[in-house]
């Protein structure tokens, strides 16, 4: 009976695929130009930040096993051309995410009106379907000096974040060009 069967499976799978053909030929640049279709980026991917830790070929960074060393990145952004520093720290984990999109938009319109006026083309970034974190986490801080390595380091931490889960986002993201 199981013989029979699978006799009958392959038979049919053997009679469907000599019915499937694809013809691939070139196409000349004006028949392409009337060809349409969506426009645009879909993306899903999985970042890691500095899991096992930072660089270690000097004394600061470290495994994050470790006692003593700090374990992440460092973003450090200067505001002010002789002030301070707004830092991202100790920055590790992971982000999964699925359904980013990224395309361009024409805006002619809506916007109390202001649309007409503007009447230009914006990036749109879709926000993706999912977020899943997993043991991520930063730290944001004011900090004297670029690296805690430099001379005169002091650091204010001002929110510590830890997430792990799934988020879920909804709308779009315009980036608007300037002139």
């Amino acid at each position: 009976m199981i013989n029979a069967l699978t006799s009958a499976c392959c038979a049919l799978f053997l009679v469907g695929s000599s019915m499937v053909f694809a013809d691939l030929k070139s196409i000349e640049d004006a028949a392409l130009s009337e060809v349409t279709g969506q426009s645009g980026v879909y993306l899903a991917g999985d970042i890691s930040i500095n899991e096992a830790g930072g660089t270690i070929s000097d004394s600061y960074f470290g495994l994050c096993s470790e006692a003593g060393k700090i374990c992440g990145a460092r973003i450090a952004l200067q505001t002010e051309q002789n002030g301070g520093w707004f830092v991202i720290d100790n920055l590790r984990g992971s982000i999964a995410f699925e359904g980013l999109t990224m395309r361009i938009r024409d805006i002619d319109s809506g916007f109390g009106g202001d649309g007409a006026l503007f009447n230009r083309d914006v990036l749109e970034i879709g926000m993706p379907e999912s977020l899943r974190f997993d043991e991520f986490q930063f730290t944001l801080a004011g900090s004297a000096t670029e690296r805690p390595t430099d001379g005169g380091f002091e650091q204010l931490d001002i929110l510590g974040v830890e997430m792990s889960g799934e988020a879920t986002i909804k709308g779009n993201l315009l980036v608007f060009p300037t002139d």
